[in-house]
């Protein structure tokens, strides 16, 4: 890939590091990689590692720095191209960003720290499409605070280089440089001299007549440089006076941080220079300005992590608890010693190599990068309904599955709510123009899958799915109608809608046979219509053991066989809920099944299943929680038999290989039942219970000949799901040249 880094500087600092790091293992990984900064010490060594860099003023909130920051960043991305713009700090990311909604590169960001939200701030800070946040209680500050997807947030790690920071790294150079006596104990601590960085340091140019007394002859190496470094360093020349030798020796601003790291026997510091430390095998005390850990170990490691090493929402430090701990640090023995740098060497392997954080950044690149194909999704998304929502989760997965070089774009009604639970790009079905806006910048619409052409619901309903596919083939984008369950269509005007459409769409694949005579008896003659199977086949349910934990909250005692029922509200039902609550009866009384009701849809379906088991005489069970439809497909799977009114649930029992019996209510469910070989308890609106529970019979009297047959058809039908994405890349391969 092309990589474009945009950061404030290159100067000495924990993000800069980080930057650094990042590039070169880019770099060395085959990626061109280039940076823009205001420039810094650590220009050179990007420079020497064939990296290109680019000077703008992106370091300080200065508008004309900015303005000409802007222009400059311009012509850099007019230039280089690149393939994704990644930004760290506040201005460098809002600046790129304000330029990709001109521009339209795929760009990120990195959250190295948390910022000033007061006032106008707040709009001075610009996230990009995807964010890559370096810790998780920085992760938990964007969603709080920013109001991010946490889907949009991958946290990664502060990558060190364990060759460059290693116990066989020499600090004798150092040593030699600023007239150290290697025979006496040294302490290093490596931060910016900044008034909201250099808390720690002063603290230890405070402590250090002090330390003098506990650990004679100690020296203190303190490095960086910043805007209270002047104030630091007097303080620090006064302490050697008083002391009549130098005990605190200020470098400023230095590169060479693993040896000023190796030239010590204990580091103070915080963050990145915390564990570079650790990775050069010395012991660690983790302090800094937002908190004090104290000497790191096995039983400080959680909680570091959690933090990144920077001691976020710890107590303060403070110079007593410091003073204290550097004393008990030097009187360990040197086999204690030892053994606490090669821990946090050990740990560093474990959590921060450099190459896990390239590929965090690579991965979240990948998720952003322009696609060689977009396609927009049309169907009921976003409305809870665990049966269309598993549509869409597995129409993405088998897309995914078939090619990283699709993109999916789904029209929803909750927007947020369908880009949070599947991690897809969405936006409001009824904003008129972001729809039309994603059609034309689109390849292709994908409309389903599920029943969107038929009328039982409304006209209105039917009237929204075509006017999305005439708007996009006005446009003059491919259409394809994805695994789509035709009708019922009654209204004359309705069919001869649908035919139209039908006929002119580029690529039509069915879900069902009956779907297919429906079409024909409208009269639509073209031979190139495909019956395929609905994409929930794709899906994979979720682990068992959630499966389980859902189970057991129901309160349904673990390992009793039980029947799932699905049931939801339906007109002119008449006395079907009482007869249904027979037929659950006897299959408690005759087979011992727990009943446990799913809700599916759950504000459509409580009120119907409550009908349901108040008029039950034996106990029963509901599964109540929030699922996703991997969740309920999960749940469904675990049992012996299901009920089924609503459709999926009949395609989650098929696909998880449960025998089943239908409720019917409409003809989609009697067609379906048709194609998977599986009875109907019979139609709702003339239910006859005494008949259900004789069908039932009949399918437990034959029960293992129903399960071998329905795996051999959940097989076949698994295969057939598989020809859409086969048919949708040859019609986007056929369209785009």
């Amino acid at each position: 890939m092309k990589i474009l880094m945009a950061t404030m500087g290159l100067g000495i600092g924990g993000a800069e590091t980080h930057i650094v790091e990042l590039v070169k293992e880019l770099k060395q990984e085959g990626h061109d990689v280039a940076i823009v900064s205001n420039g810094g010490v650590y220009v050179p060594e990007i420079t020497a590692a064939g990296i290109r860099h680019y000077q703008a003023p992106m370091h300080r909130r200065n508008l004309g720095d900015m303005v000409r920051a802007r222009k400059i960043l311009r012509e850099i991305i007019r230039k280089e191209d690149p393939d994704v713009v990644h930004a760290h700090a506040r201005i460098p990311a809002f600046l790129c960003g304000g330029l990709c909604r001109r521009m339209g590169y795929p760009f990120v960001t990195t959250a190295h720290w948390v910022f000033d939200t007061r006032g106008l701030l707040r709009y001075l800070t610009d996230w990009g499409e995807r964010t890559v946040a370096v810790s998780e209680d920085i992760k938990a500050y964007l969603i709080r605070e920013y109001g991010l997807p946490p889907e949009h947030i991958s946290v990664t790690i502060n990558g060190i280089d364990t060759e460059k920071f290693s116990p066989a790294v020499s600090g004798e150079r150092v040593i030699r440089e600023f007239g150290l006596d290697r025979e006496r104990p040294i302490l290093s601590y490596v931060s910016r001299m900044d008034e909201d960085r250099a808390l720690v340091a002063g603290q230890l140019i405070q402590i250090a007549p002090e330390l003098d007394r506990a650990i004679p002859g100690i020296q203190l190496l303190i490095a960086g440089g910043g805007n209270v470094f002047d104030k630091l360093k007097a303080r620090a020349e006064e302490v050697n006076r008083t002391l009549g030798r130098p005990c605190v020796t200020m470098t400023g601003p230095r590169t060479d941080i693993n040896e000023i790291v190796a030239a010590g026997d204990l580091f103070v510091g915080v963050s990145r220079a915390a564990l570079e430390a650790m990775a050069a095998g010395k012991p660690v005390i983790v302090a800094g300005n937002e908190g004090y850990q104290g000497l790191f170990g096995p039983d400080k490691l959680a909680e570091a992590r959690e933090g990144n090493f920077c001691c976020r929402g710890l107590p303060l430090s403070q110079p007593d608890q410091l003073y204290r701990d550097v004393v008990a640090a030097f009187a360990l023995s040197p086999e204690e010693r030892e053994r606490a740098g090669a821990y946090g060497r050990q740990v560093i392997f474990d959590y921060y190599s450099v190459r896990r954080m390239a590929a965090d950044c690579l991965a979240m690149y990948d998720q952003v990068r322009r696609r060689k194909y977009r396609v927009v999704m049309s169907g009921y998304y976003g409305f809870d309904n665990a049966g269309d929502d598993a549509i869409l989760e597995s129409i993405q997965q088998a897309i995914h599955d078939t090619s990283a070089e699709v993109s999916v774009t789904a029209l929803s009604n909750d927007p947020e709510r369908t880009r949070r639970q599947y991690g897809l790009e969405a936006i409001p079905r009824f904003r008129v123009w972001r729809v039309f806006s994603a059609l034309r910048k689109g390849d292709a619409l994908l409309s389903g899958g599920g029943s969107l052409l038929q009328d039982t619901t409304s006209t209105r309903s039917l009237l929204y799915y075509l006017s999305i596919i005439r708007c996009a083939q006005w446009l003059g984008k491919p259409v394809m109608l994805y695994a789509n369950g035709i009708g019922p269509l009654r209204r004359p005007n309705n069919r001869r809608r649908v035919k139209k459409v039908v006929e002119q769409a580029t690529l039509v694949t069915l879900r069902d046979h009956s779907s297919a005579r429906e079409l024909r008896e409208m009269g639509v003659e073209r031979r190139d219509i495909y019956v395929t199977a609905d994409p929930v086949f794709h899906l994979s349910p979720a682990d068992e053991g959630r499966c389980l934990e859902l189970i057991r909250s129901t309160g349904l005692e673990e390992g009793r066989p039980f029947v799932a029922v699905s049931v939801r509200e339906w007109r002119d039902t008449g006395d079907f809920y009482r007869q249904l609550a027979r037929l659950c009866d006897h299959l408690h009384r005759e087979y011992g099944l727990e009943v446990l009701f799913l809700l599916m849809q759950p504000e459509r379906d409580r009120q119907a299943t409550a009908r349901v088991r108040a008029l039950m005489e034996e106990p029963s069970f509901q599964l109540d929680l929030p699922c996703s439809p991997r969740e309920l497909m999960g749940v469904l799977g675990r049992a012996r038999l299901c009920l089924a009114m609503r459709l999926h649930t009949l395609i989650f029992a098929a696909r998880m290989a449960v025998p089943a019996m239908g409720l019917v209510y409409d003809p989609k469910v009697a067609s379906y039942l048709e194609e998977l070989d599986l009875p109907a308890a019979g139609h709702v609106e003339h239910f006859d219970g005494e008949e259900a529970i004789r069908r039932a019979d009949d399918l437990m009297a034959h029960y293992d000949q129903v399960l071998a047959n329905l795996r051999e058809k959940s097989e076949q039908l698994a295969r057939a799901a598989r020809e859409n994405e086969r048919l949708l890349m040859e019609m986007l391969e056929r369209y785009k040249k």
